[in-house]
């Protein structure tokens, strides 16, 4: 929900910034998932378990393991016109908001004072669904090797869960194209006789909305997507080898020294400039965020209040403890888990903040600061289009825990007077 009365707004050169800066790391993302599809060694370096393993060997029928994802960052804006930006994470596996986003930016754009700004400021509406399904049509015709059919499509997750309400937006942005989709619970897919069955419905296409470690969880490697990727019967998105850069271990693998290897001079850039310094906990010497040799373990102990500790593949915010606002004890429990159960330290990110309106519960118009997330969609590994905008008052920066507010952005330029 939107809680503050303005949107998010980017000037023209600085959203032209933002784009070409994510498409330059959503390569260096896009390489790595290569290199490590092909390494095992490499691959290691993420923490997959042996399900996900098994997983990722399952051909897909397409070149690309980012289908759709989700660049999360803080981009800032200072008063010389320079740029700070960080990525913090890439949700390569199953981002939401797209549908969200695109239609809080139609119902912004119907207020009176839209409509009034629009006369003194040429206003860019950043959308996302077209280039969504673009991206989803063109896997599957990849998949098929020819448009001769439209996909028979069904979207999965749990029955109930917070965006089922973006599914059914998905649904009617679908049928423009004249393509049926069913929304689908995990349990109530069956595959019998090659074919793969939702609510009864036979389909050859899974927009996999479900995160896969919530699947093997429930099901282990013994469940009918799975049975139906093995026979090669359905295309989906996105695969199972978005996981191994979905980590949070796969920013280490960006900015570890072991692997600058991998890049070229403008990549080994650009992870300098935009990736916060990020290692996977365990006991090794590594190179530490000003270039000096670290004992990594304790050395983070130490140095908590510039880090952030991240379980390896949590979401919404869980498990995530900001070393500044956190006491040394709990910092060193948690330090002493993540040598067990896989988790990242970060360095801490420059944090953008903008003024936003809001009503009070008396009626009182508030002006208060807040810490602004802008987090750009890709789509087919490649294209950067729309984004996700996240406000909040306090510094774990998520909706799904509480922490804060979604808002459109919109590019704006002053018209000649």
């Amino acid at each position: 929900m939107t809680t503050v009365l303005r949107p998010l707004f980017h000037a023209g050169m600085d959203w032209h910034y933002l784009r070409w800066r994510s498409t330059l790391v959503v390569g260096v993302f896009r390489k790595m998932a290569e290199a490590m599809l092909a390494d095992p060694v490499l691959r290691a370096q993420v923490h997959l378990t042996p399900d996900e393993e098994e997983l990722i060997q399952l051909p897909t029928g397409f070149r690309t393991a980012l289908p759709t994802a989700r660049l999360d960052s803080f981009f800032t804006v200072h008063r010389d016109g320079g740029y700070t930006l960080n990525y913090v994470e890439l949700n390569g596996e199953s981002p939401a908001s797209m549908a969200y986003s695109d239609v809080l930016a139609d119902l912004f754009l119907e207020t009176p004072l839209m409509q009034r700004f629009q006369q003194r400021f040429y206003v860019e509406t950043l959308m996302s669904r077209r280039s969504a399904v673009d991206a989803l049509l063109r896997i599957y015709f990849n998949w098929r090797g020819n448009r001769e059919k439209l996909p028979d499509l069904v979207i999965v997750d749990w029955e109930g869960v917070p965006t089922t309400t973006e599914f059914h937006l998905f649904v009617d942005y679908f049928a423009r194209y004249g393509i049926t989709v069913t929304i689908c619970d995990p349990h109530d897919l069956e595959f019998r006789h090659n074919q793969l069955y939702a609510n009864g419905r036979p389909v050859d296409y899974v927009y996999k909305r479900v995160l896969t470690t919530e699947l093997l969880q429930k099901f282990g490697l013994d469940h009918p997507i799975i049975e139906a990727l093995r026979a090669g019967v359905i295309c989906m998105a996105n695969p199972f080898t978005s996981k191994m850069v979905h980590k949070k271990a796969s920013l280490a693998v960006a900015s570890d020294e072991r692997n600058a290897y991998l890049f070229n001079t403008e990549e080994q850039e650009a992870i300098r400039q935009h990736i916060p310094w990020t290692r996977v906990v365990e006991e090794r010497t590594t190179v530490g965020p000003t270039g000096e040799a670290i004992d990594l373990v304790p050395w983070a102990s130490l140095n908590k209040d510039e880090l952030v500790l991240k379980p390896n593949d949590e979401y919404g915010g869980k498990g995530v403890l900001i070393g500044w606002e956190t006491d040394h004890e709990t910092w060193n429990q948690a330090l002493a888990t993540a040598l067990v159960e896989p988790a990242i330290v970060q360095a801490r990110a420059t944090i953008a903040y903008e003024d936003f309106p809001s009503l009070l519960p008396d009626g009182e118009l508030d002006i208060s600061n807040r810490l602004v997330d802008c987090d750009p969609f890709i789509f087919n590994g490649d294209t950067v289009d729309g984004c996700l905008v996240r406000l909040s008052k306090v510094t774990l920066l998520n909706v799904t825990a509480g922490g804060g507010s979604v808002v459109p952005a919109f590019v704006i330029d002053a018209k000649d007077r």
